[in-house]
């Protein structure tokens, strides 16, 4: 495998090794479906505030590696923790308690309800009151309930959507569906978000946009940004640093300039005789 050393790398620690300053580690992680092996043996960490992007070809294992960390699939080996604590071994609604929050490759979206209330949807999976208590509501219950609609307002008129807060979802645009995607992410007021193509589906000035949104909402929640995506460009521009997996491993991390350059990547994307 090889291996680029960025700022802060430490993807080649030890197996049984526990990082005291990173913010998420992967670690020694795999993946197996029967005989396939999805991804193998990744071990990367990610630092608090970085914007950090995973590419690879078709069926490198991304997405994969990313339902793993939300808890839609479990690990054939190593493990995945969030400021020391482990996220392995927690159901997806616990692991989403834990201020992790996430947008799909293929949109989901309540397209029958309004764009306000899809984000309100997200608001309402922090709350933890009990089901009859939703029908005898209390003062507080409905201040709350204030407090969730005006913020998402708030998260619709930094995403540009407040004057569709009423269309229903499935009336938006490509790109503004994605948008309000991250919007009812948001919502759930994540520490680490992870955006599963979010550029998918948009034109240049498009991504560019949604470049400078990323940087504006990692800057005013203080979040850490996890991200997939196959425009290789944006990603260059975007990210602090990032991780290039190929048929499940991990071939390169660092900075953009060294995984632009470096051979085993190239080789990924063109191939060996492409590079002759």
């Amino acid at each position: 495998m090889t291996q680029i050393t960025g700022n802060n790398d430490m993807s080649l620690l030890p197996e049984n090794s526990t990082p005291d300053r990173s913010f998420f580690f992967i670690e020694n992680v795999s993946r197996r479906f029967g005989g396939l092996i999805a991804v193998n043996a990744v071990t990367f960490s990610i630092n608090r505030g970085e914007i950090f992007g995973l590419i690879g070809p078709n069926g490198a294992g991304k997405t994969t590696l990313f339902n793993m960390v939300t808890g839609l699939q479990p690990l054939s080996q190593g493990a995945i923790s969030l400021q020391g604590q482990r996220l392995d071994r927690l159901e997806p609604y616990q692991i989403a308690r834990k201020g992790v929050a996430r947008t799909f490759q293929n949109i989901r979206l309540f397209g029958n309800l309004s764009v306000l209330e899809n984000v309100l949807i997200g608001s309402h999976r922090l709350d933890e009151e009990s089901f009859l208590r939703g029908f005898f509501p209390h003062a507080q219950h409905r201040q709350k309930k204030m407090k969730n609609i005006e913020a998402a307002h708030d998260l619709l008129d930094l995403l540009g959507l407040a004057g569709k807060k009423n269309e229903m979802a499935k009336q938006l645009s490509y790109g503004d569906q994605r948008k309000l995607e991250i919007a009812r992410a948001l919502a759930l007021k994540p520490e680490f978000l992870l955006l599963d193509e979010p550029a998918a589906g948009m034109n240049p000035s498009e991504k560019k946009s949604l470049a400078d949104l990323l940087r504006k909402i990692r800057d005013h929640f203080q979040l850490t940004l996890f991200l997939i995506e196959h425009h290789v460009p944006l990603m260059m521009s975007l990210c602090d640093r990032i991780a290039v997996l190929n048929f499940g491993q991990l071939i390169a991390v660092g900075n953009p300039a060294d995984v632009r350059t470096n051979p085993a990547v190239v080789e990924a994307y063109l191939g060996k005789e492409e590079r002759s």
